[in-house]
């Protein structure tokens, strides 16, 4: 293998992407689904999202050696009636699934003004952000929401017994510049934040998770080392948590609800139940109309008299547009925890390690 001197390593995106691909392919996924996870795993980086971008990788990778990810085949169509529509993704990659919810609900969208597909039994789904992107990239405005019935790491609100996930929830539309977009979810942080703050041994900056007792904590480790365990609070936390609580129960709704298929299954494999809804703003008041009433907000959001002078009031979506661009131009960076993974699991599939510049 390779070895690593740098703290990090920086590689341009077309590198990056062609190497997550070979990954995947040797791997045994097939060449379309590996384009498409290596494309969005890779955007995921570029727009900021580490910890859901090619990190993820690593336990993709152990998934589909495990055989708990399929690497081949396409989604039961359980039902559609043209508008609406149920697929069982037998725990298919998660991004190409999506993907391949949003591309077939965007015509159908400009037919109709609007189209929905929940997903039931997908595999882990990444960045909704990055998802949403693809849209919005299109002139439509995307609504995504996912939950895993398998996992248990949010407690309802007022009880001690983790229950949920975080149900992240994105809503994506297009923009004057690029598209604006709202990646959130149900519960103060998340797992895999959780898990990256036990990997480095650090705190949360607030208690944004509760010990099986119900006292809050800053110590990411009551959700992955203690018995019994902690979870993570809700949004608004154990002032105002029934704010994330009625959120997380609106996700349920959308993702195992519309699919037929949830926590009453005790599924218990990792994976996901998502809902995919594309809008047509021209099946509406008209595109001119969104777009002049959605940029005056924008422009009057970024033009805010800011708190401190040197962080000016920023719309979601700005951030992810300037480190894309960075990313083209500068290419992207790991550490060397991660990219030693990489480089390791390279060595073990036969496939080229890109070459830093």
């Amino acid at each position: 293998m390779r070895e690593i001197r740098e703290e990090t390593v920086s590689f341009a995106v077309h590198d990056l992407r062609q190497f997550v691909t070979a990954l995947l392919a040797k791997a045994g996924m097939d060449e379309e689904k590996s384009a498409a996870v290596a494309r969005l795993l890779v955007l995921t980086d570029a727009m900021g999202r580490r910890t859901h971008g090619v990190a993820m990788l690593l336990l993709y990778l152990k998934e589909i050696q495990n055989g708990t990810m399929r690497t081949h085949g396409e989604p039961e169509v359980v039902r559609d009636n043209g508008i609406t529509a149920v697929w069982d993704g037998d725990y298919l990659p998660g991004m190409w699934l999506v993907e391949k919810a949003i591309l077939q609900a965007m015509p159908r969208a400009a037919e109709h003004g609007i189209a929905a597909v929940a997903i039931r039994r997908s595999h882990h789904i990444g960045c909704l952000a990055a998802l949403a992107k693809i849209a919005a990239d299109q002139g439509f405005v995307a609504l995504i929401t996912n939950s895993d019935p398998a996992g248990q790491r949010v407690a309802p609100y007022g009880g001690t017994e983790a229950l949920m996930t975080p149900n992240p929830l994105a809503f994506g539309y297009p923009g004057e510049h690029h598209p604006v977009l709202v990646d959130m979810c149900a519960s103060i942080t998340t797992t895999s934040m959780t898990r990256q703050k036990v990997a480095e041994g650090k705190l949360f900056d607030h208690p944004w998770l509760q010990d099986a007792n119900g006292n809050s904590t800053r110590d990411p480790a009551v959700l992955e080392n203690t018995t019994p365990r902690g979870s993570l609070l809700p949004l608004g936390g154990q002032e105002y948590g029934h704010k994330g609580y009625g959120l997380s129960l609106i996700v349920g709704a959308l993702s195992q609800g519309l699919s037929g298929h949830g926590r009453k299954d005790a599924p218990k494999r990792w994976g996901g139940n998502t809902y995919v809804q594309v809008m047509s703003p021209d099946l509406f008041a008209g595109g001119d109309a969104f777009a002049e009433q959605m940029d005056y907000l924008s422009d009057r959001c970024r033009s805010n008299k800011p708190i401190n002078p040197l962080q000016l009031v920023r719309v979601p979506g700005d951030a992810a547009a300037t480190s894309i661009a960075q990313a083209q131009k500068h290419g992207i960076s790991y550490d060397m925890a991660v990219w030693t993974g990489l480089c390791g699991w390279a060595d073990k599939l036969g496939v080229d390690v890109p070459v830093s510049p």
